[in-house]
């Protein structure tokens, strides 16, 4: 018997072709990369696996029903109508997230307060009673989304970000987002098949999920809990067989990961974070000024960092990027190297031609993801070849 349902993933700018991949090879059927998403299809298992192992999904909902609305009585009818039950106890608690793209409805908060009201009546007028809203941690998230006149209701089966991958403890003053760094890492071509190496390493997010991807650990496997897991219908068994069956999936990863920092408590941090993750057998971290270091590993080296972006120090931008280019030209033959940016001004001082350039967004900020070619010897022999 097929119990495939439609689920969508959420996910960020540029990367719901990394994400549909992904989905695909995790055994998703039906997938579709949409706008910042990808639905597709599977049964509570393949939900259950989505969370533990996407590494680029922020979010993973289910949608449960769906109408067409033009008024505040038309939704607040059509909320009421549904089956909560099935969902949501008296003793339990929920909220409301909601996106709205409509003329006809212009506030999302007065939208969750409608949707809100439709369900507590609708327990009342069964149960005499209702549930409680609570926002943080709800026991239920439903997510409302009214696209011009069309309305989905889904329930949230992640609970908070995907990216809140759980060993992250310590952070710097503007870390990069797991599931950002994740996707720049898939998106780099990044699968564990050489050294790698971050330069400026902040609190260790790029060389975490850098092992993760190498030994094909499931991203989310230290988080404290998925939303799902407070559902009436959760199977804690078909769980466990889930994470078991995932963690017998990892592979022996034979190159190094190394991650430098000047400062001090970066290095600190980035060394707590990778052993709340376990992966200190993968990941060695120095204290040292990339600037003044140069290759030290035999064979190709894949490098991706996040430099600072003068929003968060005071730097004096043309020299510093102008030194990352001399440093990767002098020091770091052999060695492919991918940088994340939004100052777009400071690129021109690195002073080397780029192979690819990407936008992407980190956090609001509009970026470039770009990569360096450091070849072997000089590039006209390389071109002959």
């Amino acid at each position: 018997m097929n119990n495939n349902f439609k689920m969508v993933a959420k996910t960020l700018f540029g990367f719901e072709e990394i994400l549909a991949k992904e989905i695909r090879n995790l055994g998703g059927g039906n997938v579709v990369p949409g706008v910042r998403s990808v639905s597709f299809e599977g049964d509570t298992g393949f939900m259950y696996k989505a969370n533990l192992c996407a590494r680029t999904a922020i979010k993973i909902i289910k949608p449960i029903h769906s109408f067409t609305v033009r008024t505040e009585n038309e939704l607040y009818r059509n909320i009421y109508a549904m089956d909560w039950v099935e969902y949501l106890a008296v003793d339990m608690t929920f909220a409301i997230d909601t996106t709205v793209n409509s003329d006809n409805f212009t506030h999302s908060l007065y939208v969750s307060q409608k949707v809100k009201d439709a369900i507590v009546d609708k327990f009342r007028s069964t149960d005499g009673k209702r549930p409680d809203v609570d926002v943080k941690n709800p026991d239920l998230r439903v997510n409302i989304h009214i696209q011009k006149e069309h309305c989905n209701v889904s329930i949230d089966s992640s609970g908070r970000s995907l990216h809140q991958r759980g060993y992250r403890t310590a952070t710097n003053i503007a870390p990069i987002n797991e599931v950002l760094a994740s996707g720049l890492l898939l998106m780099s071509g990044w699968h564990g098949q050489s050294d790698f190496m971050d330069p400026m390493c902040g609190s260790g997010t790029f060389l975490t999920e850098a092992a993760m991807i190498a030994c094909n650990i499931p991203a989310n496997i230290n988080r404290k809990g998925f939303a799902f897991e407070k559902w009436h219908d959760f199977d804690e068994e078909l769980f466990n067989k889930i994470v078991d069956v995932s963690l017998n999936k990892t592979k022996e990863f034979n190159h190094k990961i190394l991650g430098y920092d000047k400062a001090p408590s970066a290095v600190r941090k980035t060394g707590d974070n990778v052993e709340n993750a376990n992966l200190e057998d993968y990941i060695t971290v120095e204290r040292k000024n990339f600037f003044k270091t140069e290759k030290n590993t035999e064979g190709p080296l894949h490098m991706v960092f996040n430099p600072p972006y003068g929003e968060r120090l005071n730097l004096d931008m043309e020299e510093f990027y102008s030194s990352i280019g001399d440093t990767l030209k002098q020091g770091y033959p052999g060695t492919n190297a991918w940088l994340i940016t939004s100052n777009m001004e400071a690129l021109k001082y690195v002073g080397l031609r780029t192979s690819k350039k990407i936008k992407v967004f980190n956090s609001h900020l509009e970026s470039r993801f770009v990569k360096y070619e450091m070849y072997e010897g000089s590039r006209k022999r390389r071109d002959k070849h």
